[in-house]
């Protein structure tokens, strides 16, 4: 039935309205449509556990059994979408009891504090996303609190390989349990890649365990060159599935950039003692807390009192006193600096080297 939005005017919305999901941070899943990719630009990346595109972090117990790449295998992102987190096998691993493989996407607590999870009026809340594989099968995922004493395994279908398809699941919401309502992990949102029985539970149900998929599940790393691709990643309030969150480019980066923010680019600084070049650095958002700082690539030259001056390693250091709005970065490894004097630094191009990456992850 329409629902009369405006009786006055007469404007009627046709279908279901769904009032929780349908203003403010309709989607609490942060980079769904896999645009973002500021660490990597677009090239693949391994190990064991690893933030691959933004605000997604790839988990292994095995190191090197999978790849992540933004639209690896070039295939046609589903109707709507121009990009897709790829995921292909290295290998036909035989996963065991205890091990593990998944790709996920923690929730600061701040942006699902209103779920009320933990409590007798948690909110009914229901996943959606386009997934893309080369097998075929039951597929598995759950969702967990931070502690991992809390999951949910669900399962879900993919019917014929090589074939967008969409898939939705609807979760209540947990009475029990400990769930973060602050800044750090509100909720773990999982899709399995090959789970061993130790963390695999029964779909459907809200377990006093630390579950990561569903059981029987298909394992994705147990097949070489195995393909599975993902896109459309919404989570929202109700019990139905609402067309994609579309948000702008700009935001989406910078809700992206709370948690990572690669600086790339020139500098201007001043020679602190002979070996150290500090430089402002302000951050366009506030990060979720005070970040670590991951080494760089970028090897910069300081050019300076008619002389020039070549780093001998990348940044790798952030003085105690920068916190999560910005503050002094260090340009070490230098040699035959002049102290006082200023600086400018070059080095690092804009999309493939950076001076660092800032890392407030969860």
């Amino acid at each position: 039935m329409p629902v009369i939005i405006d009786g006055t005017n007469g404007i009627t919305q046709a279908g279901e309205f769904n009032s929780d999901s349908s203003f403010g941070f309709k989607n609490r899943i942060i980079n769904g449509a896999m645009v973002i990719d500021q660490r990597n630009a677009g090239a693949s990346v391994s190990g064991n556990s690893v933030y691959a595109l933004d605000r997604w972090f790839a988990v292994s117990s095995v190191i090197n059994k999978y790849t992540v790449q933004q639209n690896a295998g070039s295939v046609t992102p589903p109707v709507g979408f121009t990009n897709y987190l790829g995921i292909t096998s290295s290998s036909a691993y035989s996963v065991a009891a205890g091990d593990y493989f998944f790709l996920s996407q923690p929730i600061e607590g701040f942006n699902v504090a209103d779920l009320g999870y933990g409590t007798a009026n948690a909110k009914t809340v229901t996943l959606s996303f386009q997934v893309y594989s080369s097998l075929t099968g039951t597929f598995g995922g759950s969702f967990r609190n931070s502690a991992g004493n809390r999951g949910y395994p669900f399962s879900y279908s993919i019917p014929v390989a090589n074939t967008w398809t969409q898939i939705s699941i609807t979760i209540a919401g947990d009475t029990t349990g400990t769930w973060l309502t602050t800044n750090g992990i509100g909720i773990e949102c999982l899709f399995g890649l090959g789970v061993g029985s130790t963390y695999s539970g029964t779909a459907g149900a809200w377990a006093a365990a630390n579950r990561m998929s569903a059981t029987g599940a298909t394992s994705v790393v147990g097949t070489n060159g195995a393909t599975f691709y993902i896109t459309g990643v919404q989570l929202e309030v109700g019990s139905t599935a609402t067309s994609f969150d579309y948000r702008s480019y700009g935001t989406e980066l910078m809700l992206c950039q709370r948690y990572a923010y690669p600086i790339r680019g020139g500098f201007c600084g001043f020679g602190n003692g002979t070996t150290v070049v500090d430089s402002a650095c302000n951050i366009p958002v506030e990060m979720r807390g005070t970040p670590t700082v991951l080494q760089g690539t970028a090897i910069y030259t300081a050019f300076g009192s008619g002389s020039t001056y070549i780093q001998s390693a990348a940044l790798n250091s952030l003085p105690t006193s920068f916190n999560a709005n910005g503050g002094t970065l260090r340009f070490s490894n230098f040699t035959g600096l002049t102290a006082n004097s200023v600086y400018i630094l070059t080095g690092g191009a804009l999309t493939t080297t950076y001076a660092c990456i800032l890392s407030a992850e969860l």
